[in-house]
């Protein structure tokens, strides 16, 4: 009897031993249940796009000189908000789409795809909805659950290039009719992704447009544009009122505000007042990426290799990374505002 004791004993020892080394291996290599793992799903242009604009200037220096340290698809000196969105769920940022196939998907996958918005913006990258048909793809070929989506969150930001589009277009010209067909066709997109699965939302709000470099360039860089930021407060109006109605239809609170409108014009002001404190400051409203000709961005060369943008002393120091794009310090600032919205999130 004592023998078969040492015996059940022995096995049961070696047992432990092979399930402690397998766990062991899964948390190692990143291997786990995906069921109840918490997944991100990336919806947008490159405020949120952290890699799928495979031939673009975010893969050539200077982006991303300060994280990881050389380019890495992100229009940016380092992480963007969906870097630190993915953090604060504790969760390393999710694989853009482009790269799915190479790429371990356990954290969810960001379709976000620069120059793209909620309507045609783009030639070459998807919209909104062809984003959503993506993910779509990847649930009918059983890649996500139904328990995956259940427990994962969307974070959705689109709309910057579609007023840039108007612009170009015309469209501008009708802007009430204008803006309440985006946001219309943006409500849809939010209700589809619901639909899929998806419990939890964040909308980014639109920003104040005229902020970007590329607009207060006009002010010699001394302020926003205010008829811009009106824009941008009457879409962001609309757009409340269209995610409090999806809330009412829904009965509970699917989706949540990322107030990026009011997170953005905070920090700018209080950078210029600390810099009116002090004048070596960095002025918030100028890019420290700075393309020299109309065309050129951060990251474009001649034939010759020559670069046509100059870059600032230290870009830890500014809210633009370039004419567009918050660099890494004013994505971090922002994150920090945010943080209150995001505890709806988990």
């Amino acid at each position: 009897m004592a023998k078969q004791i040492v015996s059940i004993i022995s096995v049961l020892l070696f047992s432990f031993m092979i399930f402690s080394e397998v766990k062991g291996a899964k948390k190692s290599y990143g291997i786990y249940d995906t069921n109840t793992a918490k997944k991100l799903f990336v919806f947008g242009d490159s405020y949120v796009d952290s890699g799928n604009f495979l031939h673009s200037e975010s893969y050539k220096p200077p982006n991303g000189m300060t994280f990881p340290g050389s380019p890495a698809g992100r229009f940016c000196d380092g992480r963007i908000i969906t870097d630190y969105i993915a953090s604060y769920l504790k969760i390393e940022s999710p694989t853009p789409y482009a790269l799915r196939n190479s790429s371990n998907m356990q954290y969810g996958i960001n379709f976000a795809y620069g120059g793209t918005g909620i309507f045609n913006t783009s030639i070459d990258g998807p919209n909104m909805t062809v984003q959503i048909d993506s993910l779509e793809k990847l649930i009918q070929q059983n890649i996500y659950t139904k328990i995956d989506l259940q427990s994962s969150i969307a974070l959705v930001n689109a709309g910057g290039n579609d007023y840039t589009n108007a612009l170009k277009t015309g469209r501008f010209l009708d802007l009430p009719a204008f803006m309440e067909s985006l946001v219309k066709q943006m409500s849809v997109n939010l209700n589809r992704i619901h639909s899929l699965g998806i419990n939890k939302v964040a909308v980014g709000s639109l920003i104040p447009i005229g902020c970007l470099p590329t607009l207060n360039a006009i002010s010699f860089r001394t302020n926003c544009i205010g008829l811009f930021n009106l824009v941008s407060q009457d879409h962001n109006k609309k757009l409340l009122e269209a995610i409090q109605k999806l809330n009412n239809q829904t009965g509970k609170s699917v989706f949540i505000t990322l107030d990026l409108y009011n997170s953005f014009l905070s920090t700018i002001e209080t950078m210029q007042k600390k810099r009116a404190e002090n004048s070596t400051l960095m002025n918030p409203l100028q890019p420290c990426c700075d393309a020299k000709n109309l065309g050129d961005s951060c990251g474009t060369v001649n034939a010759k290799g020559e670069k046509q943008y100059s870059l600032c002393e230290n870009p830890k120091v500014s809210f633009f990374w370039d004419n567009v794009h918050p660099s890494q310090n004013g994505w971090s600032a922002v994150y920090t505002m945010l943080q209150p919205s995001l505890a709806q999130l988990t």
